[in-house]
């Protein structure tokens, strides 16, 4: 409508000026001018100089710019950022800068529901207690991969580009899963507590934060010093890389998943290995190695006296040929260490009950799906009837599809369903996306925050998308 208003404005003055319809065509007002100008510009920042995709990003919410300023540089390029990626990548637009936020603290501002501290000041999360719980604790960003090299959850990631601040909330529902392992561990506080569970299986809906309760106890129990085989991405082991038929097993091996799985344990891990002995010493088999086939002339290698699992590890990672036997003779080895507390913790574990992406054929139209359980290094780390300690947790955001409640080779009583968050945490919650500036302080009230709540049924990731709107 204001488009088509200064169009008549225009015609309207070159009519009163005398010119004529089969004269050249006059310049426009200066104000249609400018505003063809500032659509012209708009266009190309945001597409590209291309048509619009015909998805609207109707309610799709945008942190602001860290720096204040956009970049010229790619207006004048006509290059977009737009990810090309599917939901449960993060947005590429804005990369997630080493730290975020510096970890600045205002009396006036850091303040929570009732006025209780919105911030703890800790560097782990072994002080916590119950009366802390609904708390943050701000680590750095480097601080994060340095205590989970293998990666964090991409939930988690989400939520520290969006908040712009690498800060978790200490939950309850965590704390109750840290003492249960801490119990075990520590016999003086197992005779004072209930039983424990050595298994258990995170179960709940979608974005209830069962990744982020996983990658918080991941933290602390490296931090109290123990040994921690961490699977932040099940569902990896089940896709992508070769396959191959091992005719000593008679399963499937996976050599590229099996070197990057090693690869994974030794970065945080590597000094506590190197002074664990192996107490294993069979003949390693040997499979086809990564796109090379078979090794010429040897079926095994063994590990000479002595060797420690920081040797087994690296035999592993040199020889594609043995790195699916020694991830499978790894998982022996652990569970005989008893120096040191360890703990398998597997996210995306509902992963390694379904139908891989792998297929073998079987006439010459034909093929048949492999199962998970077929996979060597599936069958070796899946089963959870055996005395160590192993927490695993469902993804429903990998479209796996519902499993049964009993499952093979998996206590019955192992499932535990995680909670939403309740009404005291999502006041939390609101109050620290107040302080990042996601919800305006003027705007904030008790009313709205229980409109976001009950919207969202204490979803947290739908709650960070509805704070915007207040």
């Amino acid at each position: 409508m204001f488009l088509r208003s200064l169009l008549r404005r225009g015609a309207a003055a070159a009519a009163a000026g005398g010119v004529r319809a089969t004269a050249a065509r006059p310049d426009p007002p200066a104000s249609l001018a400018s505003f063809l100008l500032i659509s012209r510009s708009y266009a190309k920042a945001k597409g590209g100089g291309k048509p619009a995709a015909s998805t609207s990003n109707r309610g799709k919410i945008r942190v602001k710019d860290p720096k204040g300023v956009a970049s010229e540089d790619a207006s004048a390029s006509g290059e977009s950022s737009a990810p090309a990626g599917g939901a449960d990548e993060i947005d590429a637009e804005f990369e997630m800068p080493t730290d975020p936020l510096p970890p600045t603290y205002d009396p006036a501002l850091d303040v929570g529901p009732g006025g209780r501290p919105l911030f703890v000041f800790t560097d782990t999360f072994a002080s916590f207690s119950h009366r802390g719980a609904n708390a943050y604790v701000d680590f750095t960003k480097d601080e994060w991969d340095a205590r989970l090299p293998e990666g964090l959850p991409t939930g988690m990631l989400k939520e520290f580009q969006d908040t712009r601040r690498c800060a978790v909330m200490v939950r309850e529902s965590f704390l109750d899963l840290r003492d249960n392992f801490r119990r075990i561990v520590d016999p003086a506080i197992t005779a004072k507590r209930k039983e424990t569970k050595r298994q258990i299986i995170l179960d709940g809906p979608r974005s209830c934060g069962k990744s982020i309760a996983l990658a918080m106890l991941v933290h602390w129990a490296r931090t109290e010093g123990w040994l921690v085989f961490y699977v932040p991405h099940g569902r990896d082991w089940t896709h992508g890389g070769f396959f191959y038929r091992n005719t000593y097993s008679d399963l499937f091996d996976t050599p590229v998943q099996a070197g990057k799985v090693l690869q994974d344990f030794l970065k945080y891990n590597e000094a506590r290995l190197q002074q664990l002995p192996c107490q294993i010493f069979e003949p390693i088999p040997l499979g086809e190695g990564t796109g090379v086939g078979m090794m010429k002339g040897a079926d095994t290698v063994e590990m000479p006296e002595g060797s420690t699992l920081y040797d087994l590890i690296q035999t592993g990672i040199t020889h594609s040929h043995a790195a699916v036997g020694v991830v499978v003779r790894l998982r022996k080895e652990l569970s005989l260490v008893k120096d040191v507390p360890v703990l398998f913790v597997i996210d995306q574990y509902n992963s390694w009950f379904t139908f891989t992406e792998f297929q073998e054929p079987v006439t010459v139209r034909s093929c048949r799906s492999i199962h998970a359980k077929e996979l060597a290094t599936v069958n070796a780390y899946r089963p959870m009837l055996h005395n160590d300690m192993m927490l695993g947790a469902f993804s429903h955001s990998t479209a796996v599809g519902k499993l049964r409640q009993e499952l093979p080779d998996v206590p019955s009583d192992a499932r535990l369903m995680f909670p939403r968050y309740t009404a005291d945490e999502a006041e939390t919650v609101c109050h620290y996306y107040m302080r990042q500036k996601i919800i305006r302080r003027e705007s904030f009230s008790e009313e709205k925050w229980k409109k976001i709540y009950y919207l969202s049924n204490g979803n947290g990731s739908e709650m960070r998308w509805l704070a915007a709107f207040i």
